[in-house]
């Protein structure tokens, strides 16, 4: 039984001759259908009629997405390229294409390529970065070299990620304050010596960037996500999309409406962390309140998630700082909010920190109240207590500006600079005294 293939051209010029080539009566592939677009293309590969994809590098709305389909399909994709088009072999591997050969390859030789592009499928091994074609002392040239040959080359390895923490920062519904905490702790880590990156990724509707005072219709996560899932986004595209608050200190800010949530794709969030690590030494992630993850029960078919981009952030931290506010409401709302981390499969390290801490919300010493009832409810202890400072918060969101340029020396700040250098591991400095005469 020869091997099924599907093929997704775009009109490109090579469909018709490897149609003609794998036609052959003694070629182990055969096309068994030839696809005008992408939709037509999952659709087939959903109703498992085929074991491989040849597609082109042109095809449109070819990205991340559609490739994770085709392999949850079974379907294993095989990009072709014209010969020395080095970005349009890029373009493909970014989107997770891990075969690639060129358009004038030999028939016989695109079958055994399919055939092991297959066979590692099924076996589970992990393609690495490999291209094909039909030259050898072309491909001297080029990336793109011949299985004939019996070479297959590897890509060159991508450099080591940098050392770096991703820092989420999260709280139950009922705005407990996580934007704001999010925002001055990336601003302080910043201030610590450390470079930071403040990301957005609120789905619900992000506030930083008025927080700040820019532009909300700016590019920011949208624009990443976007590239990230057709093309390759590394530190400079994701550089060029952030907004530059100190030296030390960027912002990708975030959707300004709610129903802008598809453009957050899940598909995009590794290789939009995998680029801020490369930015920067310290990435604060503010995220949405919802940890829901059954959208899936609601469809037929692949659903979208819409806060599958908050448990991939969550997911990858190092750190989740969870916020809640110094209330009674606020503290049922957080021991509710830390079971449903648990059960979500989350076990990274999660630090509680209670926000807006006030004399008169509660009887005697709120700290040690508050402190007591997080233990006694959610069997953790505080990381920090920061105190319910709002003219210092009115006073930076009235300016545009962070609470460490608005009010330097205000208790929220104090509070916040021994939590940044908890984090980073940099000794406090030390205040000076003053001497009144």
């Amino acid at each position: 039984m020869r091997l099924p293939v599907l093929t997704a051209a775009d009109g490109a010029s090579w469909e018709a001759s490897v149609v003609g080539g794998l036609g052959d009566g003694d070629s182990a592939v055969e096309v068994v259908r030839r696809c005008v677009d992408v939709i037509e293309l999952l659709a087939v590969a959903a109703s498992g009629q085929a074991r491989a994809a040849l597609v082109s590098a042109s095809l449109r709305r070819l990205d991340v997405d559609a490739v994770e389909r085709l392999s949850a399909a079974g379907t294993v994709p095989v990009g072709v390229v014209e010969r020395g088009d080095v970005a349009a072999e890029e373009r493909l591997r970014a989107m997770g294409v891990a075969f690639v050969v060129a358009s004038d390859i030999d028939p016989g030789v695109l079958a055994s390529v399919i055939e092991e592009a297959v066979r590692e499928a099924g076996d589970g091994v992990a393609s690495s970065s490999r291209a094909f074609a039909p030259e050898p002392a072309q491909a001297a040239a080029s990336r793109i070299v011949d299985v004939a040959d019996s070479s297959s080359v590897d890509a060159p390895a991508p450099s080591a990620p940098r050392s770096t923490v991703l820092v989420a920062v999260w709280g139950p519904a009922g705005a407990p304050g996580r934007s704001t905490v999010a925002l001055t702790l990336a601003d302080e880590i910043a201030r610590c010596g450390s470079s930071s990156l403040l990301i957005d990724g609120d789905v619900y509707g992000g506030t930083l960037a008025p927080a700040l005072g820019l532009l909300d219709e700016s590019p920011g996560i949208a624009a990443a996500c976007r590239q990230a899932v057709t093309s390759r986004l590394g530190a400079d595209e994701l550089a060029a999309l952030s907004w530059q608050i100190s030296p030390r200190f960027r912002v990708l800010t975030g959707i300004p409406r709610a129903e802008r949530w598809p453009e957050l794709r899940v598909s995009a969030a590794d290789n939009v962390l995998a680029a801020a690590r490369q930015l920067a030494d310290v990435i604060v992630a503010d995220v949405g309140f919802c940890l829901e993850s059954d959208e899936e029960l609601s469809y037929d078919t692949a659903a979208p998630r819409r806060n599958g981009l908050t448990l991939a952030i969550l997911d990858a931290a190092d750190l989740i700082i969870a916020v809640g506010s110094a209330d009674p409401i606020g503290m049922q709302r957080l021991v509710r909010g830390l079971g449903e981390l648990s059960d979500a499969g989350l076990t990274n390290t999660v630090w509680v920190v209670l926000n807006r801490v006030r004399a008169g919300i509660a009887p005697g010493n709120p700290e040690t109240e508050f402190a007591a009832a997080l233990s006694r409810f959610g069997g953790r202890e505080p990381a920090a207590l920061l105190p319910f400072d709002q003219e210092a918060i009115d006073a930076s969101l009235a300016a545009g500006k962070t609470v460490g340029e608005a009010r330097p020396n205000s208790a929220f700040r104090r509070s916040m600079v021994e939590l940044a250098h908890a984090i980073v591991g940099a000794p406090e400095p030390r205040r000076k005294r003053r001497h009144r005469r």
